[in-house]
């Protein structure tokens, strides 16, 4: 069963490379990459053999603490990402659990995370190069840890099987642990500052997680190097414990999720109740832009967009003050504007094959792109203005508020008016509608990356008068300039956005069904 497993898992991977050579560069970067950290890490480990015994216990247990943590916690952040060997997928077929659980372990002990991360762990031994008996032992206690980190990560998945058949759990669930990584950086930079009269505490709680399942199988070479080899065992049995209990857990739960089914949750609505359709127009305009509205609300691959709009602003807030530069906190105006007003370049892209939907009706382009637009801006313009004023309330610059609202409305508007001509033109690959919002293709991060890059230097291009007016503005402090920067950026924004939804609609006429056909083929 494991080599079959594997043969399957490596084929899925093969005809999906095969799909697009940009997602083989991307494999093939990502590899190189890969590649690069290992080698640094083992340098790095091999230089830690001349620390002393103290210190290495310190960096190798928290290394080891975190990545048995990460583990734990990736499938909690990221299903969906690898489908190839997931429970619901397995569930189909008659497998003894026992036996499952072993194949899968294998299987994620050789994926690529399961190599690098065991690689990793091995190349702990080269910490111990000048004691080759505690170097064979940091063998064998890092295969262990690897062990443990892969079948915790199964045993989460199966755990999470049950509750993730819920697209809604999936949805709240993945957005709000979503929120702490992204204000992970500032956590960061106010621990650290908190921290750097405190270095004494790292080896203290090292010395705790050592004696905890996280840390307990990355101690054991140090301890014995240090002499205490009792310790040693003991906490090697806490490493052995650990594995058993994840393993039983992993098995019982998997058992457990093979025979179950979930039935989707029905809602009913009232008769007549048609939503937003009711509360705007009856135009074919009016109709796509409560259709939009509809998806900002109810898809998590767009709501999820949204979180980034407080995240910045806290993110300047906390550099402004660490880097002792109050202004920096008023740039989360613009900021905003960029990142909403760029929100919907792949809004055809996250259409899939519904779109055919505005072909069959003879929908005119413009109205799709119209309605589109309108919907971002009925919460982005007062999102916008709103974070702007804030801004400089917060930074106390009252005087600067013309030129930065001048700013980030014609960076807003600007945007807006590319993303219709991009989104009529380039379809991306994005999760399929229905799959968790953290979902991705293989290769898929590279070319969005690209095209978001690029998609970004049109944007600041387009945008450099109203921009060298409000850097001048705010130079000079002259009011004259900074009311010369908010018609600028209005009226510029504005004929941008007309002429954006004016050209992308023709595009879009012209090119529907194309569009269309390769729509079908990222499904």
């Amino acid at each position: 069963m494991v080599a079959h497993l594997l043969s399957l898992r490596l084929l899925v991977l093969r005809n999906t490379l095969a799909r697009s050579p940009w997602q083989l560069v991307a494999v093939i970067a990502g590899g190189i990459y890969g590649v690069g950290i290992l080698a640094v890490v083992f340098v790095g480990l091999a230089f830690l053999g001349s620390a002393p015994v103290g210190l290495i216990k310190t960096i190798v247990v928290l290394a080891g603490s975190a990545t048995l943590l990460g583990w734990a916690i990736v499938p909690l952040l990221a299903s969906g990402i690898d489908q190839t060997l997931s429970v619901a997928r397995l569930k189909i077929f008659p497998l003894a659990p026992t036996r499952l659980v072993a194949a899968l372990a294998v299987c994620g002990l050789l994926g690529i995370p399961g190599a690098v991360t065991l690689l990793a762990g091995l190349f702990t031994a080269a910490t111990w190069w000048r004691q080759p008996g505690i170097a064979l032992v940091a063998l064998l206690v890092a295969t262990l840890a690897v062990l443990t980190c892969v079948c915790a990560s199964r045993m989460i998945e199966s755990l999470n099987a049950g509750l993730s058949a819920h697209r809604r759990y999936r949805e709240i669930s993945g957005i709000l642990l979503l929120i702490p990584l992204l204000l992970l950086g500032p956590a960061i930079t106010v621990l650290a500052q908190g921290l750097r009269g405190a270095a004494a505490t790292l080896p203290v709680l090292a010395e705790g997680l050592s004696w905890s399942p996280l840390g307990a199988a990355w101690s054991v070479p140090s301890d014995i190097a240090l002499g205490h080899p009792g310790t040693a065992a003991l906490k090697l049995l806490i490493a052995l414990a650990t594995l058993a209990i994840v393993v039983v857990v992993w098995r019982r739960s998997l058992a457990t999720a093979l025979v179950s089914t979930q039935q989707p949750a029905s809602k009913s609505a009232a008769a007549g109740d048609i939503g937003l359709f009711a509360r705007l127009p009856a135009t074919p305009t009016g109709a796509v832009a409560a259709r939009a509205l509809t998806y900002w609300i109810r898809d998590p691959r767009y709501s999820r967009q949204l979180i980034l709009i407080p995240i910045f602003p806290i993110l300047l807030f906390v550099n402004s003050r660490t880097l002792d530069l109050p202004g920096l906190v008023t740039a989360s105006g613009p900021v905003v504007a960029v990142l909403v007003s760029l929100s919907i370049f792949t809004d055809l892209s996250y259409d899939s094959t519904a779109f055919a939907a505005h072909l069959s009706a003879g929908l005119p382009g413009r109205a799709d792109r119209a309605g589109r637009v309108i919907a971002v801006a009925s919460f982005a313009v007062p999102i916008v203005v709103a974070i702007t004023v804030g801004s400089v309330a917060v930074a106390g610059s009252w005087s600067s508020l013309p030129a930065l609202l001048g700013l980030s409305l014609g960076m807003l508007l600007t945007g807006l008016g590319l993303s219709s001509v991009s989104s009529a033109r380039i379809v991306l690959p994005v999760p399929a509608p229905g799959d968790s919002p953290f979902a991705a293709k293989t290769g898929a991060g590279f070319t969005t990356s690209v095209t978001t890059f690029a998609t970004w230097g049109v944007l600041l291009l387009l945008s450099l008068p109203e921009i060298v007016l409000a850097v001048v503005a705010g130079a000079t402090g002259s009011a004259l300039l900074g009311a010369i920067t908010l018609m600028v950026g209005l009226g510029l924004g504005a004929t941008l956005l007309v002429n954006g939804v004016r050209i992308g609609g023709r595009e879009l006429d012209r090119r529907g069904p194309d569009l269309l056909a390769r729509l079908r083929v990222q499904r």
